[in-house]
């Protein structure tokens, strides 16, 4: 007969622990659920979110503005360096793609021509 068969009255502690993690995180789940289901909730957290955008912004623009500065000493691009140089792309692809296409016209009408 094997000895590592278990009998069902052994007491296990770790089930035991086991089962009661799994009924304290269904109560908790339950009971987060339905406390952020709150008008109440709601408005705290929209409160709070408030209350830190508007403290943060100026803090955001005095950090900008000192990487800018930061950047600009150390001779390196910034963000607004990276914008310029897209539109500065963008104009050259349009006007590339005007030239192109009045090359085109331009062939066309000669081979017409012909």
């Amino acid at each position: 007969m094997s000895t590592n068969s278990k009998n069902s009255d052994e007491f296990d502690p770790i089930e035991m622990m086991k089962g009661m993690r799994d009924a304290n995180m269904d109560a908790w789940a339950k009971m987060m659920t339905s406390m952020v289901n709150t008008d109440a909730y709601s408005g705290a957290s929209a409160d709070m979110l408030n209350a830190w955008l508007s403290t943060s912004g100026p803090f955001r623009k005095t950090l900008e503005t000192v990487i800018t500065q930061t950047m600009t000493a150390l001779n390196l691009a910034t963000g607004d360096d990276f914008i310029r140089m897209g539109e500065r792309f963008t104009n050259i692809e349009m006007r590339l793609d005007d030239m192109e296409a009045k090359l085109d016209e331009t062939l066309q009408q000669s081979r017409a021509e012909k």
